[in-house]
């Protein structure tokens, strides 16, 4: 089964109830594939409840780069969530293992 991580690598930030992922292609196959693939709507559904508000995908093709704007994901952000981990600094790994299928 491939997975996102077989074909990026990926970095994540926070800021209030907003996470900010973005995966990066290791190849120029690969950012043809995560373009097909790695919709907002398959991350949207990927993160499941963990994501009430929207997800945005923005393309930065001269790097072969996708980022992913998630609103309402950190459950109110670091001084409301209740969550054990309520930064997004750590999301994209979560990203990262969404299966794409076999290629």
């Amino acid at each position: 089964m491939t997975r996102v991580w077989d074909l990026a690598h990926g970095r994540s930030g926070d800021k209030g109830d907003v996470c900010n992922m973005g995966v990066i292609a290791r190849s120029p196959e690969a950012w043809d594939v995560l373009l097909e693939k790695v919709t907002a709507e398959r991350v949207k559904a990927h993160f499941g409840d963990m994501i009430k508000g929207t997800v945005t995908r923005y393309e930065l093709p001269n790097i072969r780069a996708l980022n992913f704007v998630c609103r309402g994901a950190l459950d109110g952000g670091g001084t409301l969530s209740l969550r054990s981990d309520h930064l997004g600094k750590v999301m994209y790994t979560w990203l990262l293992r969404m299966e794409l299928g076999d290629e």
